[in-house]
């Protein structure tokens, strides 16, 4: 049986969590599949869960987990792991399970595999790909010692929309006893460096800069197609070093990693560092001069031209419609 750990916050769901409910599906092979979920009046969420393909929604709610915190939510999973009793405990590689999931793995004495991109396998014969060296090598990873095994997932991984739905699981109450006095972190609100800061990693849609956009001023232009599409904006690291966007925008091995439907590249030349940060994305859109830019090997759609050419005409095509 294998166990997915949904992530929410402030009432909504991290759109992770459908992509490890999809990861889940895919190693399941016919065995069953749980959602578990902890939190503070999180009923709704759970309702939400349900109509996904899967056996139950296992839910823990307490009044001290209104907030997150490593310990509180560390007590809370553990006792969703010991009520569903799962082989596979699969989450996504978000900050926040970042910060637990190697406390409950430890606690519990069992193995944890972070940042996995892909499985093999089945059966005892189960692999996790996971990457190494910013993405330069990929290990198969098989967990050992005895079960549940720990397993987070890699943004962009799976899809969200891959999913399987149309589910009606019954959603089920698991007790959990959780002492406020037990609890050593004082919450406090998310880090955000700027108010307009943003998580790209529920993004849609982005249009991301790199070195061709040449100068600070000409990111207006960049603007301009994001907001034509409805998209956010980012840039690859070289933009934000040099301070042209906020470092929240960059997107990359040392910046966020994004999935979203539609990804556009301009000017960016596709380095490894970057690649591995956007490489999930539904369809990948490159505008870049050199036809022998990295970025076209993993483009869906490429156009070979000056993007100071090419973007004006595409958002004259978008503000006609």
């Amino acid at each position: 049986m294998i166990l997915v750990i949904a992530e929410q916050r402030d009432g909504r769901l991290n759109r992770a969590s459908w992509e490890v409910i999809a990861a889940a599906q895919t190693l399941a092979k016919g065995s069953p599949v749980k959602v578990g979920i902890a939190g503070s009046s999180v009923a709704a969420l759970a309702s939400e869960l349900a109509t996904a393909d899967v056996a139950e929604v296992l839910v823990a709610e307490h009044p001290a987990l209104a907030s997150y915190t490593p310990d509180g939510y560390a007590m809370a999973i553990r006792a969703l792991v010991d009520a569903a009793s799962p082989t596979y405990v699969l989450m996504p590689h978000t900050y926040q399970t970042r910060d637990c999931a190697p406390a409950i793995a430890a606690r519990m004495r069992k193995a944890l595999i972070t940042d996995a991109t892909g499985i093999s396998g089945a059966g005892a014969d189960v692999t996790f790909t996971r990457p190494m060296f910013q993405g330069k090598l990929a290990a198969q990873v098989k967990p050992l010692g005895e079960p549940p095994f720990f397993v987070t997932f890699q943004i962009g991984a799976f899809r969200a929309d891959a999913a399987q739905k149309g589910g009606s699981a019954p959603v089920t109450p698991v007790a959990v006893q959780i002492d406020a006095s037990a609890i050593r972190q004082k919450p406090e609100a998310p880090f955000q460096e700027a108010k307009q800061a943003v998580d790209l990693g529920q993004a849609e849609r982005i249009v991301a800069v790199g070195r061709g956009i040449k100068s600070q001023e000409n990111i207006a232009v960049a603007e301009k197609l994001a907001k034509a599409m409805g998209a956010e904006l980012a840039a690859s690291r070289p933009i934000c070093d040099n301070g042209w966007l906020p470092m929240e925008r960059q997107i990359g091995s040392s910046g966020q990693t994004v999935a979203p439907k539609l990804y556009v590249a301009l000017g960016i030349s596709g380095a490894i560092q970057h690649l591995v940060g956007m490489k999930g994305a539904r369809t990948i859109v490159a505008i870049n001069k050199d036809a022998d830019a990295p970025i076209f090997e993993v483009a869906d759609y490429g156009i070979v031209g000056d993007l100071f050419e090419v973007v004006p005409a595409l958002i004259a095509e978008l503000e006609k419609t």
